[in-house]
């Protein structure tokens, strides 16, 4: 073997041969790639990833003497070269293990050429070699032509499961090259590398055990009423029996307060036991059911795991779960490290994450982002809330996942109370995934469970009659017990001040502007409150009304898109306690400035409630017939144009169609606005330790871990000029370093935290209107 390098260690001495490191890469990529069937192409991809560092140029660059090399593209123009079409997905992940994936169209690949980028770089770099045969002496050979039946990757599809395939093939690689550069630079004295620990097996017969025995034991504390507690039981009975089906895609539809979140998680440990499935994903649209879905599942699997192990176990990959590191050289037995490990490729049985971590990297270019994707092979995937997706990514959104399902061997499950209509694109979704989308109902209609579920009695507003906040103040404090949801944080505020004015006992504010901690003690007081049937007024934001166990005889809703009404109407009467609850919609009296809603999509989805409840009048408005949801996303779906010829043009479709990686992963966001997170002074007793070790010290895992329960998330101001910042102590990356981080703050002041209604700035009191 040649003495050319692939790494050097400039601390230790250390030297790695690059034929060794092409090798262990292709045969670790060959591995993960086995899952899906395409072990041929990335032991390929392992093979000529590093090509270019045969160059001596590279070489030198390792010695100090050089730098700007290009060391990754003679290895994608091998692939052409050698394998044309075939080898187009191989070229594709080469180019991007280091710069992300560009483009598969041809101008694109063309650009490869060694010519024209020795005179045309489109990184203005230099090429480490430009004569792709002179690049190795170690005696490797390439797998012959006829391995590479055909490519993973259907080039002239151009559709959205192409751009999956290749990006599964990616994520093969990058990880494979992660993990064994990773080993090298971990290397001990005594010369041997050093592998991080490996994910622990999933052992869903044994989980599902755990699992059925925490459920038996929520069913003997339970104070549900009979008629809940068989309804329950019903979905569980009905999520056991559909886990027998093949792998697939599937829906559960079931109303609020059913228990479907622990029933799905029975079905997909059932599944993967019953068809040998690796692991179990859990997508979950918010933060705050995401730390009380982690506490559920912790407290259900802990025995026999050590808390290190069970952190191993379940998995949270979110955007409080740790911080961008930019120290790879922490030593790898420290465990928060160990955890970071693990959620850079998802490397543990359970995995607890958000839509927007999900989905975004599903449709990213970026090696890091992407290298946890293969794993999702073999894989039970479970939405939940699956109406928050966004209904503008819908079409190829549900292409890329019905693909998982297709080739890659995963089951996907969308949860909800409010199904969306999404078989009725199944047309609009074949142009980019053949089998298109047509799930299988988990719960069958014999079940009758919407029926059986019927809590409560909606009373709909008039056509044209709106109310002040005032008049809502006082109808309130008229009731004992009572939850008002209104559509934005600065109408919470104003209802809560009305509320406190009108004399009304036990008055209580909810939203994100208010920190986990702070949340979750008004939750606990107010579930007291009305245990104890003592008057209790509660005002909130939406963010009650998803994966919030509490219970209510009166529930008031401003209108808004019809999922959210029937959302506030399942914490109404929820454990079934009365023979009917009282859920009453509301128009807000229009305001002298500011918007109604959050954004124009929620704008749209409330006026679709608005147009069904115009057309079939109040009687016919049933939000516990599934059939209602269904015409009310048609609606909303036909409005936005979802599948509309014209769509072609939108950006997004336009880069899928060119199969340019880098502009579809610029145009899917599910967030367009980017957020930062705030520390608040909620407890100052707490607060005051965080705020010091954060300013003396800087970022750290632990750290964050600590403050996660008075954080703050909001919206990044547009220009660093905002007022906002000016409320804000911004914290170092690290002790000593100047740099700062853009993601992490402190509140400055104590008075900008309200004790009743959370952060409100005074630099910048416009805040509250988000």
């Amino acid at each position: 073997m040649s003495k050319h390098l692939a790494h050097r260690d400039a601390r230790s001495g250390n030297e790695e041969t690059l034929g060794e490191h092409l090798k262990l890469v292709a045969e670790r990529a060959k591995e993960y790639a086995s899952a899906f069937g395409a072990s041929e192409e990335a032991y390929l991809a392992g093979l000529l990833h590093d090509l270019g560092k045969y160059g001596e140029l590279f070489q030198q660059r390792l010695k100090g003497k050089a730098k700007g090399v290009d060391h990754w593209s003679a290895g994608a123009w091998m692939a052409l070269q050698n394998y044309r079409r075939m080898g187009i997905a191989t070229a594709l992940a080469v180019q991007g293990h280091h710069i992300g994936l560009q483009a598969g169209n041809k101008d694109s690949l063309d650009k490869l050429n060694p010519h024209r980028l020795l005179t045309d770089h489109p990184l203005k770099l230099k090429l480490s070699e430009a004569d792709i045969n002179q690049l190795t002496d170690d005696g490797l050979t390439w797998p012959a032509q006829e391995k590479l039946i055909s490519s993973l990757y259907e080039w002239e599809a151009r559709n959205a499961s192409s751009m999956l395939d290749a990006r599964m093939l990616f994520s093969a690689l990058v990880d494979a090259d992660f993990i064994e550069t990773e080993a090298w630079f971990q290397m001990g004295e005594t010369g041997e590398r050093r592998y991080r620990e490996l994910g622990l097996p999933l052992e869903p017969a044994k989980a599902l055990n755990q699992l059925h025995s925490h459920l038996k034991k929520l069913a003997q504390d339970s104070d549900s009423s009979v008629a809940v507690h068989y309804m329950r039981q019903s979905l569980l009975e009905a999520c056991m029996e559909t886990a027998e089906m093949p792998c697939g895609l599937f829906t559960l539809t079931a109303p609020t307060g059913s228990g479907k979140t622990l029933a799905m998680l029975a079905f997909a440990l059932s599944h993967a036991a019953k068809h040998n499935l690796r692991r179990v994903v859990v997508v979950i649209p918010y933060l705050t059911i995401i730390e009380q879905t982690a506490q559920v599942y912790r407290k259900i699997f802990q025995s026999p795991f050590s808390p290190s192990e069970l952190d191993r176990y379940i998995l949270e990959h979110h955007s409080l779960s740790g911080i961008r590191a930019k120290d790879d050289k922490a030593r790898i037995e420290d465990e928060d490290y160990r955890q970071r490990l693990l959620t850079e490729n998802w490397d543990a049985p359970i995995i607890i994450t958000t839509n927007v971590q999900f989905l975004e990297s599903l449709f990213s270019n970026r090696p890091s982002a992407c290298r946890k994707l293969h794993r999702l092979a073999g894989s039970v995937i479970l939405f939940d809330e699956v109406q928050t997706m966004p209904v503008s990514l819908a079409i190829p959104t549900l292409a890329t996942l019905s693909r998982l399902t297709e080739h890659y061997r995963s089951t996907i499950v969308f949860a909800t109370a409010t199904q969306p209509a999404f078989s009725h694109l199944h047309e609009f979704v074949r142009q980019h995934c053949a089998s298109g989308w047509q799930p299988r109902e988990i719960v069958p209609t014999t079940t009758n469970l919407f029926a059986r579920s019927r809590r409560n009695q909606v009373t709909w507003p008039e056509a044209d009659k709106t109310i002040s906040w005032t008049e809502l103040a006082d109808r309130l404090a008229r009731n004992k017990q009572v939850l008002c949801v209104v559509n934005l944080k600065r109408q919470a505020k104003a209802l809560y001040d009305s509320l406190e004015q009108s004399g009304a006992e036990s008055a209580f504010h909810l939203s994100t502007n208010m920190c986990p901690a702070h949340r979750q003690a008004v939750l606990e007081k107010v579930r007291l409150l009305l245990a104890e049937g003592k008057a209790c007024h509660l005002i909130s934001t939406q963010c009650v009304e998803a994966g919030v166990d509490i219970d209510f005889p009166v529930v008031y809703r401003a209108l808004g898109p019809l999922d959210a009404i029937a959302q506030a109407a399942g914490r109404c009467n929820r454990n079934g306690h009365l023979m009917s609850g009282e859920v009453y919609v509301f128009k807000p009296e229009p305001e002298d400035k500011g918007r109604l809603y959050p954004d124009g999509a929620y704008e749209q989805a409330a006026s679709v409630a608005s147009i069904l409840l115009n057309e079939l009048g109040p009687r016919g408005l049933d939000i516990n017939d599934p059939e209602t949801f269904q015409r009310y996303y048609r609606q909303l779906y036909l409005i936005r144009g979802i599948g509309a010829e014209d769509k072609n043009k939108e950006p997004l479709l336009n880069a899928i169609a060119r199969q340019d990686f880098l502009e579809v992963a610029q145009n899917y966001r599910l967030i367009v606005q980017d957020t930062i997170n705030v520390l608040v002074p909620y407890d100052q007793e707490i607060f005051a330790p965080l705020r010091d070790e954060a300013l003396n010290n800087g970022l750290s895992r632990q750290w964050i871990r600590k403050v996660r329960p008075y954080t703050v998330s909001l919206f990044r101001p547009r220009s660093l000029t905002d007022s906002l910042y000016l409320s804000l102590e911004p914290i170092l990356l690290k002790s000593g370093e100047a740099e700062k981080s853009d993601e992490w703050y402190i509140c400055r002041k104590e008075e900008d935290y309200d004790p009743n209604t959370g952060l409100n700035p005074s630099l910048s009191p416009n805040l509250i209107i988000a």
